[in-house]
């Protein structure tokens, strides 16, 4: 049995997710691009980049604190779930830019994520994969939240110029996908619209997004419609054909 497990395991195709924004939408988490995004309200040099933590990193708390809270009322919508769902047929790999948990709260087994977690901080400085999670009882960060060795505390996100750690490793996953889809991103968002350029060129990639998005180095099949309609009518299609 324990065998047949095994070969059953190796013989399973593997779908690669790459998750946006567009795939937490319907949880109420506000998208940042979108005419009613976080970008409305504030500008990414206020509130997203090193240069404005470095400036005033008591706002950036007392603004990350507040988008932290929001997250944490959000809860899994059907999109979510249908990912998690395809676990049973397929290896199933999640890459997102999102910093929300809710792929792994909808039972997502493998999430990478490439800009952060907001339910953890890490000290400020370059990237040590040193992070912090933060009790979901009392989740703020405030100034004067240090490391033992006298660090402060930040949001563990990537700032708008920093580095992606992750990056590495998102497009070591995409290169061993069998079948791509893209869900609510853009491919036109850098360095995480690149990760489609790892895909084999063989590889089946499919888009679901109720905008049109276009790619000059790719053919794919779009699926325009929202993340839960959209990846309704896709697992269909791809469990009618695992």
């Amino acid at each position: 049995m324990y065998i047949c497990s095994i070969i059953y395991l190796f013989a399973m195709k593997r779908i690669v997710f790459l998750t946006g924004a567009g795939m937490s939408a319907e949880s109420g988490i506000s998208t940042f691009r979108d005419s009613d995004g976080l970008w409305e309200q504030y500008s990414v040099e206020e509130i997203c980049t090193h240069d404005a933590w470095l400036a005033h990193p008591a706002k950036l708390l007392d603004f990350y604190n507040m988008l932290r809270r929001k997250y944490m009322n959000c809860k899994p919508n059907e999109g979510h779930r249908l990912i998690a769902s395809l676990q049973q047929y397929f290896d199933v790999k999640v890459v997102t830019q999102n910093l929300d948990s809710l792929h792994e709260q909808a039972g997502c087994k493998s999430v990478l994520h490439l800009h952060g977690e907001m339910m953890k901080a890490r000290p400020d400085g370059p990237d040590r994969g040193v992070y912090y999670p933060l009790d979901p009882a009392n989740p703020d960060i405030h100034m004067g939240d240090q490391t033992p060795d006298g660090v402060q505390l930040r949001p563990h996100i990537v700032f708008f110029g920093e580095a992606v750690p992750n990056l590495e490793r998102g497009a070591e996953i995409v290169s061993t996908a069998d079948i791509l889809v893209i869900v609510g991103t853009s491919l036109n968002v850098y360095p995480a619209a690149s990760l489609l350029n790892y895909a084999g060129s063989q590889v089946p990639v499919y888009v679901v997004d109720p905008k049109p998005v276009t790619s000059p180095y790719r053919t794919f099949t779009q699926i325009r419609k929202g993340a839960s309609e959209g990846l309704g009518e896709l697992v269909k299609i791809l469990v009618e054909n695992k």
